[in-house]
Protein backbone atom coordinates (compact mmCIF):
# COMPACT_ATOMS: atom_id res chain seq x y z
CA UNK A 1 0.00 0.00 0.00
CA UNK A 2 1.52 3.36 -1.04
CA UNK A 3 2.33 5.84 1.75
CA UNK A 4 -0.19 8.60 2.41
CA UNK A 5 0.76 11.86 0.74
CA UNK A 6 1.44 14.90 2.92
CA UNK A 7 -1.15 17.65 2.38
CA UNK A 8 1.01 20.57 1.26
CA UNK A 9 1.07 24.25 0.35
CA UNK A 10 4.13 25.56 -1.51
CA UNK A 11 5.59 29.03 -1.08
CA UNK A 12 7.30 30.17 -4.28
CA UNK A 13 8.89 33.47 -5.17
CA UNK A 14 12.05 35.23 -6.26
CA UNK A 15 14.92 35.91 -3.83
CA UNK A 16 13.78 38.64 -1.44
CA UNK A 17 10.08 37.95 -1.98
CA UNK A 18 9.63 36.97 1.67
CA UNK A 19 9.11 33.18 1.46
CA UNK A 20 11.11 32.56 4.63
CA UNK A 21 9.40 35.34 6.58
CA UNK A 22 5.90 34.20 5.63
CA UNK A 23 6.76 30.52 6.14
CA UNK A 24 8.08 31.11 9.66
CA UNK A 25 4.94 33.03 10.64
CA UNK A 26 2.65 30.35 9.20
CA UNK A 27 4.68 27.68 10.99
CA UNK A 28 4.01 29.38 14.33
CA UNK A 29 0.23 29.00 13.85
CA UNK A 30 -1.32 25.74 15.14
CA UNK A 31 -2.34 23.51 12.23
CA UNK A 32 0.58 24.56 10.01
CA UNK A 33 4.08 23.07 9.82
CA UNK A 34 6.74 25.04 7.94
CA UNK A 35 9.92 23.55 6.50
CA UNK A 36 12.38 25.45 4.33
CA UNK A 37 15.08 24.01 2.10
CA UNK A 38 17.62 25.81 4.31
CA UNK A 39 16.23 24.03 7.40
CA UNK A 40 16.71 20.70 5.62
CA UNK A 41 20.34 21.35 4.67
CA UNK A 42 21.21 22.67 8.12
CA UNK A 43 20.34 19.27 9.62
CA UNK A 44 22.83 17.29 7.51
CA UNK A 45 24.84 14.70 9.40
CA UNK A 46 28.16 15.09 7.58
CA UNK A 47 29.33 11.70 8.91
CA UNK A 48 26.47 9.83 7.23
CA UNK A 49 26.75 8.36 3.74
CA UNK A 50 24.19 10.86 2.43
CA UNK A 51 25.89 13.75 4.24
CA UNK A 52 29.24 12.89 2.68
CA UNK A 53 27.65 12.73 -0.78
CA UNK A 54 26.18 16.20 -0.28
CA UNK A 55 29.47 17.64 1.03
CA UNK A 56 31.21 16.43 -2.15
CA UNK A 57 29.00 18.77 -4.17
CA UNK A 58 28.84 21.75 -1.78
CA UNK A 59 32.62 21.74 -1.22
CA UNK A 60 33.07 22.25 -4.98
CA UNK A 61 30.42 24.98 -5.02
CA UNK A 62 28.10 22.78 -7.11
CA UNK A 63 24.36 22.45 -6.67
CA UNK A 64 23.29 19.24 -4.95
CA UNK A 65 21.52 16.97 -7.50
CA UNK A 66 17.73 16.92 -7.29
CA UNK A 67 17.42 13.25 -6.31
CA UNK A 68 19.85 13.67 -3.41
CA UNK A 69 18.09 16.86 -2.26
CA UNK A 70 14.74 15.05 -2.21
CA UNK A 71 16.29 12.06 -0.41
CA UNK A 72 17.63 14.40 2.28
CA UNK A 73 14.23 16.10 2.53
CA UNK A 74 12.54 12.71 2.97
CA UNK A 75 14.94 11.74 5.78
CA UNK A 76 14.28 15.08 7.47
CA UNK A 77 10.50 14.68 7.23
CA UNK A 78 10.69 11.18 8.72
CA UNK A 79 12.70 12.56 11.64
CA UNK A 80 10.19 15.39 12.17
CA UNK A 81 7.37 12.84 12.35
CA UNK A 82 9.25 10.63 14.82
CA UNK A 83 9.92 13.68 17.03
CA UNK A 84 6.23 14.62 16.69
CA UNK A 85 7.19 18.08 15.38
CA UNK A 86 5.11 17.42 12.28
CA UNK A 87 1.76 15.65 12.63
CA UNK A 88 0.47 14.64 9.15
CA UNK A 89 -3.05 14.06 10.47
CA UNK A 90 -3.48 17.60 11.78
CA UNK A 91 -0.82 19.81 10.15
CA UNK A 92 -0.83 21.39 6.71
CA UNK A 93 2.76 21.20 5.45
CA UNK A 94 4.16 24.53 4.18
CA UNK A 95 7.28 24.10 2.02
CA UNK A 96 9.56 26.94 1.02
CA UNK A 97 12.51 26.58 -1.36
CA UNK A 98 11.68 22.98 -2.22
CA UNK A 99 10.78 21.90 -4.84
CA UNK A 100 13.16 24.34 -6.51
CA UNK A 101 12.45 23.17 -10.04
CA UNK A 102 10.18 20.90 -12.08
CA UNK A 103 12.52 17.91 -11.65
CA UNK A 104 12.26 18.10 -7.86
CA UNK A 105 8.49 18.61 -8.17
CA UNK A 106 8.25 15.36 -10.14
CA UNK A 107 10.34 13.47 -7.57
CA UNK A 108 8.15 14.79 -4.74
CA UNK A 109 4.86 13.61 -6.27
CA UNK A 110 5.22 10.29 -4.41
CA UNK A 111 5.49 12.14 -1.08
CA UNK A 112 3.27 15.25 -1.19
CA UNK A 113 -0.13 16.32 -2.45
CA UNK A 114 0.17 19.98 -3.42
CA UNK A 115 -3.16 21.63 -2.65
CA UNK A 116 -2.09 25.22 -3.37
CA UNK A 117 0.98 27.06 -4.65
CA UNK A 118 1.35 30.56 -3.19
CA UNK A 119 3.40 32.53 -5.71
CA UNK A 120 4.84 35.68 -4.15
CA UNK A 121 5.00 37.88 -7.24
CA UNK A 122 7.57 40.67 -7.52
CA UNK A 123 6.18 43.17 -9.98
CA UNK A 124 9.07 45.58 -9.28
CA UNK A 125 12.34 43.69 -9.83
CA UNK A 126 14.56 46.64 -8.91
CA UNK A 127 12.71 47.15 -5.63
CA UNK A 128 13.31 43.49 -4.74
CA UNK A 129 17.01 43.70 -5.65
CA UNK A 130 17.41 46.75 -3.41
CA UNK A 131 15.59 44.92 -0.60
CA UNK A 132 18.01 41.99 -0.91
CA UNK A 133 21.01 44.32 -0.94
CA UNK A 134 19.86 46.11 2.23
CA UNK A 135 19.13 42.81 3.96
CA UNK A 136 22.58 41.41 3.16
CA UNK A 137 24.27 44.56 4.47
CA UNK A 138 22.16 44.50 7.64
CA UNK A 139 23.17 40.85 8.21
CA UNK A 140 26.83 41.69 7.50
CA UNK A 141 27.00 39.52 4.37
CA UNK A 142 28.96 41.83 2.09
CA UNK A 143 29.39 39.23 -0.69
CA UNK A 144 25.62 38.71 -0.90
CA UNK A 145 25.12 42.48 -1.11
CA UNK A 146 26.94 42.72 -4.45
CA UNK A 147 24.49 43.58 -7.19
CA UNK A 148 25.92 41.09 -9.71
CA UNK A 149 25.50 38.26 -7.17
CA UNK A 150 21.89 39.27 -6.51
CA UNK A 151 21.08 39.56 -10.22
CA UNK A 152 22.64 36.13 -10.88
CA UNK A 153 20.46 34.55 -8.16
CA UNK A 154 17.44 36.27 -9.70
CA UNK A 155 18.30 34.95 -13.20
CA UNK A 156 18.58 31.38 -11.86
CA UNK A 157 15.22 31.75 -10.12
CA UNK A 158 13.50 33.00 -13.30
CA UNK A 159 15.00 30.16 -15.35
CA UNK A 160 13.74 27.50 -12.90
CA UNK A 161 10.46 29.04 -11.72
CA UNK A 162 8.56 29.07 -15.01
CA UNK A 163 8.77 25.27 -15.53
CA UNK A 164 8.06 24.74 -11.81
CA UNK A 165 4.88 26.82 -11.86
CA UNK A 166 3.82 25.19 -15.13
CA UNK A 167 4.08 21.78 -13.41
CA UNK A 168 1.01 22.54 -11.27
CA UNK A 169 -2.58 23.21 -12.44
CA UNK A 170 -3.16 26.94 -12.90
CA UNK A 171 -6.25 26.80 -10.66
CA UNK A 172 -4.02 25.71 -7.75
CA UNK A 173 -1.72 28.73 -8.08
CA UNK A 174 -2.42 31.82 -5.97
CA UNK A 175 -0.59 35.04 -6.75
CA UNK A 176 0.21 37.50 -3.95
CA UNK A 177 1.96 40.86 -4.46
CA UNK A 178 5.27 40.51 -2.58
CA UNK A 179 6.05 44.24 -2.79
CA UNK A 180 3.45 44.95 -0.09
CA UNK A 181 4.46 45.17 3.57
CA UNK A 182 5.07 41.82 5.31
CA UNK A 183 1.83 42.18 7.28
CA UNK A 184 -0.18 42.87 4.11
CA UNK A 185 1.41 39.85 2.41
CA UNK A 186 0.61 37.69 5.46
CA UNK A 187 -3.02 38.81 5.43
CA UNK A 188 -3.33 37.89 1.74
CA UNK A 189 -1.62 34.51 2.24
CA UNK A 190 -3.73 33.58 5.28
CA UNK A 191 -6.90 34.49 3.39
CA UNK A 192 -6.02 31.82 0.82
CA UNK A 193 -4.42 29.04 2.88
CA UNK A 194 -6.61 29.04 6.00
CA UNK A 195 -9.62 27.62 4.10
CA UNK A 196 -7.34 24.87 2.73
CA UNK A 197 -6.21 23.93 6.24
CA UNK A 198 -9.80 24.00 7.51
CA UNK A 199 -11.12 21.89 4.62
CA UNK A 200 -8.59 19.10 5.08
CA UNK A 201 -8.10 19.09 8.84
CA UNK A 202 -11.48 20.19 10.15
CA UNK A 203 -10.51 23.61 11.43
CA UNK A 204 -13.17 26.12 12.49
CA UNK A 205 -15.29 27.42 9.64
Amino acid sequence: MPPELYKTVLLCGAPGAGKGTQGKILGSIPGFFHLSCGDVFRTININSELGQKICEYTSRGDLVPDDITVELWQENMNARKVLNDYKPNTDLLVLDGIPRNAEQAELLTSHIEVLKVVHLVCSDKEKMIERLRRRALKENRADDAREEVIRHRWDIYEEESRPLLAFYPSENIIEVDATQSPSEVLTAVLEKVTPVQNAHFGGPS
